[in-house]
């Protein structure tokens, strides 16, 4: 991402409604995952630290960020210490020490993204599982995506193939940010026409109108651990892997 999109995260992400709903959501799919106590938890990707607070509900929480900005901003925003590292071949992670791996929309801006899973996939216990969240639809391509520098967006169908493909059972696929989808459609749609040197949506919107959007969203906490919504924004998967440690899998993977 570019420098100023991660001060603009650690500037709004505690209050913004788009990064409080999918923390929400993210919290309450966490807690239907029966994880074990004093668990392993991994987050990839964790940007200036917005969801650390909030795993650490669940257990032992590490932090990898390949940004060095980023990690420095959340050094300062939350006491602790992030690693340094980058997918798919750089993660400081033990084989099989994670009880729970995270990625909130992490894997869209890696090139490698099945030869990371297939990684990713090596760090878990039998039975370890993995949360993740992609921005969805490539026809919903925008300034936005160029700006947060996206690699792609998915559909459910690809999102599904290259889980399945890095031997990953899924447990739940779901779009999220149903109810806000037409709104979020028009916004990408004028960003296309107007092409703005800022997107749509980055600035935190009046409180009012920003409480309303986060109550929404969040709402999407009570439906996304049980059912599969049909559309929305952006797709979350819940997925594990199960049997013993592969070996050879990540190697194949890193190879073809």
């Amino acid at each position: 991402m570019e420098l100023d999109a991660y001060r603009q995260m650690a500037a709004t992400e505690d209050e913004h409604w788009w990064f409080c709903g999918r923390r929400a959501i993210a919290e309450a799919v966490i807690r239907h995952l029966d994880l074990p106590a004093k668990a392993r938890i991994v987050e990839i990707g964790a940007g200036t630290g917005g969801n650390i607070q909030m795993l650490e509900q669940f257990g032992a929480v590490t932090a990898v960020e390949m940004s060095d900005l980023a990690r420095e901003i959340a050094g300062e925003k939350t006491g602790r210490d992030f690693l340094a590292g980058h997918l798919p071949d750089n993660i400081p992670v033990a084989p099989q020490s994670c009880d729970l791996i995270c990625l909130f929309d992490v894997l869209e801006h890696v090139a490698e993204d099945e030869a990371s899973l297939a990684a990713i996939r090596q760090m878990l216990k039998p039975g370890g599982r993995v949360i993740l969240t992609v921005p969805a639809h490539q026809w919903l391509w925008s300034t936005h995506d160029v700006g947060l520098h996206h690699m792609r967006r998915y559909s459910r169908n690809l999102l599904r193939e290259r889980i399945e493909k890095a031997g990953f059972t899924i447990d739940r696929l779901s779009y999220t940010n149903a109810a806000l989808f037409p709104a979020a459609v028009l916004a990408r749609l004028l960003d296309r026409l107007r092409r703005p040197a800022r997107p749509a949506g980055h600035a935190t919107p009046p409180k009012p109108v920003n409480a309303a959007m986060k109550a929404v969203f969040s709402a999407e906490g009570r439906i996304v651990p049980n059912a599969s919504l049909p559309f929305g924004v952006s797709l979350l998967a819940v997925f594990r892997r199960d049997g013993a440690v592969d070996t050879g899998r990540l190697d194949e993977k890193l190879a073809a």
